[in-house]
């Protein structure tokens, strides 16, 4: 039932893409190498019946992140991206995206940028429009293997710093890697 849909590098313009492709009411946006624990199908369905028993489609959803691999390094990590999730309502992309085709629309999509698509995204939708589910979205820790688990965490905080001060996305994907 897949279709796969050819394009341009750069995340953003992917993701977009792929939407644009999609038919049904509700948009669930995965990265490659991240999996959904058990049982995410229910959580979603119950998402979703809650809002349209309401006559709403005004919110989205990610799931919790986690990594695929064992250790401290790893668990705290995830307690780091909660904490940041918590204060700040930014998920960032390797923990999915839940949300509808109208809400979606309306936000108008992903913009067509390589990298910080998932927080240009999410900053348009705002802490309100956004639950956490509590089922887990389990990402590879291979970048984090290969450079180093605080090399990569203080990359990813650079980067997002340098976003928000203003520097292109199309710059930040050399630093990113």
């Amino acid at each position: 039932g897949c279709h796969f849909v050819r394009g341009p590098a750069g995340r953003g313009g992917q993701l977009a893409r792929g939407a644009a492709r999609a038919r049904e009411r509700w948009l669930l946006f995965l990265h490659a190498d991240t999996i959904l624990e058990t049982d995410w199908f229910r959580e979603v369905g119950g998402f979703i019946a809650r809002l349209e028993a309401g006559g709403r489609t005004d919110r989205a959803a990610v799931f919790r992140f986690a990594l695929d691999e064992p250790g401290l390094k790893a668990r705290v990590l995830e307690s780091i991206v909660a904490l940041r999730v918590g204060l700040l309502a930014l998920p960032y992309g390797d923990q999915g995206l839940l949300i509808s085709r109208s809400l979606y629309d309306e936000l108008g999509g992903f913009s067509d940028m390589p990298l910080m698509e998932d927080v240009d995204l999410v900053r348009r939708l705002g802490r309100r429009r956004l639950t956490v589910l509590p089922r887990k979205a389990v990402t590879s820790a291979e970048r984090y293997r290969r450079d180093g688990f605080a090399v990569r965490v203080a990359r990813n905080a650079l980067c997002l710093a340098l976003y928000r001060l203003g520097v292109s996305p199309e710059r930040l994907v050399r630093l990113y890697g």
